[in-house]
């Protein structure tokens, strides 16, 4: 399992603190049970939001090949990436004339 982002256990922990008391105002209990009860269910939800915060995507590392297959995967590549194009001199338009 992956070590959690600050973002989920930032998200994890303010559920908690906020769902803790939400529901312990809500409730109005004075119990000591009441009040465990709340505080596992206020766990319960900090961690359920914690673990679907969406993770950040993970780039697509190309696989290492050696010897001929990665010769020929290289020259059948070749064919179709176009040479030294830039998507930034694409994007940019030059000012027209006065």
């Amino acid at each position: 399992m992956p070590r959690p982002t600050t973002a989920q256990i930032t998200y994890g922990s303010v559920t908690v603190v906020f769902s803790t008391l939400a529901m312990l105002l809500l409730s109005q209990t004075g119990s000591g049970v009441g009040i465990a009860v709340i505080t596992l269910a206020a766990l319960g939800l900090g961690l359920l939001v914690a673990l679907t915060v969406p993770l950040p995507k993970q780039p697509a590392a190309p696989a290492a090949r050696s010897g001929p297959a990665a010769a020929s995967a290289a020259s059948a590549t070749e064919g179709r990436v176009p040479a030294q194009r830039s998507v930034l001199a694409d994007s940019v338009r030059e000012p027209a004339g006065p």
